[in-house]
């Protein structure tokens, strides 16, 4: 397989693979793909285990690192936690209070309420690019925006390419112009956060755009993508290959809890919600007892990011726990992020297995495609 992105990384099968777990983002790499950690969740010094962990262990493949960094700190994100905190009203921790109670789920010992989803503030995003550029690492993405002109000009300074997360035709301009190597081209089904725009519309709509721009940048398709098939059909519609996350979330190797992955392996392609409960913005997760109970009447309105994910987040993490140790109502109610692709996930698989159904599916596709034209 030899698209545009395989040159690009010098990988064998244009498959990406997002994760925030490095066991994943290890055996996809080491299977012909090419692994991606998500990287902002980390202090920097944990980041810096992180990669030094992959790099001992990934054989010398090709590894990529995912980063949140917007492209400027506004005053709303130059704040302290403690002023966050002061921020969130009484209504919202009131009401999680009681959507947790009615599922007998007992409130966390240090409250419903924690700093979580805050932003990049300060010069914590240069201290992660440091991070970083210390590694061999082959590709920096960026999922916030147009990356911070610093994270461009340093990576390319180190013969790194820049990837970046779009939903709209008009902000894939926007990327190459600002300097950005890779379009990953996100559609609605994906799980997190996600626009309105389905995959088979919005990629054809930006390699289009690009093109009557003069921009020659390879085009990743993303949202909704489980199988080779789809895949394939993603190069069909000329994209240089896949940007996935979701399917990685059953494999034996993810982070994801125990009972979630159970959920999501009978959940189908219905069963997911593009909602703003948990983090304040339209993100696409399993439906669940949580988000029913946000819909109705008496629920206060999300707030806005991060402070949504202050008021939702240590409940939620404090479910998934109670779920393990068999909790009805904390399995009501747990959840996670993951695309309509859910539908297509019916059994846990090694990560390298993963990789391989889907090559040979990819090839088999295209074979198939081929048997069309005389």
């Amino acid at each position: 397989m030899r698209t545009d992105i395989c040159q690009l990384l010098d990988i064998e099968i244009p498959l990406l693979a997002f994760s925030h777990c490095r066991d994943v983002v290890v055996e996809v790499s080491k299977a012909g793909g090419f692994g991606v950690l998500g990287g902002s969740s980390f202090a920097p010094e944990d980041l810096e285990r992180e990669l030094a962990w992959i790099d001992a262990n990934i054989n010398g493949m090709p590894y990529g690192v995912d980063v949140v960094l917007p492209e400027k700190i506004g005053e709303e994100m130059a704040v302290d936690d403690a002023t966050l905190l002061a921020m969130v009203p009484a209504e919202h921790r009131a009401f999680v209070e009681g959507v947790l109670a009615e599922h007998g789920v007992d409130l966390p010992a240090d409250g419903i309420v924690g700093t979580f989803g805050a932003g990049v503030t300060g010069d914590i995003g240069e201290r992660l690019l440091d991070v970083i550029l210390k590694h061999p690492v082959k590709l920096v993405a960026n999922a916030l925006g147009v990356p911070p002109a610093y994270v461009v000009d340093r990576a390319h300074a180190h013969n790194i390419p820049v990837a970046a997360l779009v939903g709209a035709k008009e902000h894939a301009i926007r990327q190459v112009e600002a300097g950005v190597d890779v379009v990953v081209v996100q559609g609605t089904e994906a799980g997190g956060h996600c626009g309105e725009v389905t995959t088979m519309v919005l990629v054809p709509e930006v390699v289009r755009a690009l093109r009557a721009q003069g921009h020659d940048v390879p085009v990743l398709a993303a949202g909704g993508i489980v199988t080779g098939e789809q895949m394939a059909a993603a190069v069909a519609l000329g994209a240089s290959g896949a940007w996935t996350g979701s399917v990685w979330l059953t494999t034996h190797e993810a982070e994801t809890a125990p009972w979630t992955v159970e959920k999501m392996l009978r959940a189908t392609s219905r069963d997911t919600v593009r909602s703003r409960a948990r983090t304040g913005k339209p993100s696409r997760q399993l439906r669940t007892s949580w988000h029913e109970a946000w819909e109705r009447e008496d629920a206060p309105a999300p707030l806005p990011m991060p402070l949504q994910s202050w008021v939702s987040e240590t409940g939620l993490r404090h479910v998934d726990k109670l779920a393990e140790s068999g909790h009805e109502g904390a399995r009501d109610l747990a959840t996670y992020w993951v695309g309509q692709g859910v539908g297509l996930m019916d059994r846990r698989k090694s990560s390298r297995d993963v990789v391989i159904e889907m090559a040979t599916a990819y090839v088999e596709a295209t074979q198939r495609l081929a048997g069309t034209v005389e």
